[in-house]
């Protein structure tokens, strides 16, 4: 039979070592990962973190938030006419419009999505849409939800959001 003081003593010493090694410095506890290093950080959306990087928005969205962005996949954004992609890249104001059309200045998961208009950043409205487990956004599908930040949440679309065109 094992002695009941023995297990509790070894217990009792591993949490004074791991305490120990905690205030060593030698364990370090990762910072927090924004909506922009999120974004970073998937392959996937590497084209839409370029875009982001040409228009100046990572501080924005390394604020506080909290942020949902509606991020279109590579794939979404290679399927844009290049024309578009072309006039937006040239125009930093239409780049920027264009982004902030994709983020809401709230966190939604997936689950919490309502059917309804919600505003983006840019100021226009986002209609999104809930059937059952599907989520769409304007005329995109959410394929990827619920990527979780520290100041958001990152949900990747199959399509790239076009803001209407202002008055």
């Amino acid at each position: 039979m094992k002695n009941p003081h023995l297990f509790a003593f070894t217990r009792r010493s591993l949490a004074v070592v791991l305490l120990a090694v905690a205030a060593s410095g030698c364990v370090t506890v990762p910072a927090p990962v924004t909506v922009s290093q999120t974004i970073a950080s998937q392959a996937s959306l590497s084209t839409l973190n370029g875009l982001i990087v040409a228009a100046d928005l990572q501080g924005a969205l390394n604020a506080a938030g909290p942020f949902t962005v509606f991020a279109p996949s590579n794939d979404a954004l290679k399927a844009l006419p290049a024309a578009v992609l072309n006039d937006v890249s040239k125009d930093p104001a239409k780049l920027k419009n264009l982004l902030t059309f994709h983020v809401v200045p709230v966190a939604a998961m997936a689950k919490d999505v309502k059917n309804g208009n919600v505003k983006a950043l840019n100021g226009d409205n986002l209609a999104l849409s809930k059937a059952g487990d599907f989520v769409t956004v304007e005329n995109a599908m959410v394929t990827k939800a619920d990527i979780v930040a520290s100041n958001g949440v990152v949900h990747i679309i199959d399509t790239v959001l076009i803001p209407p065109a202002k008055k």
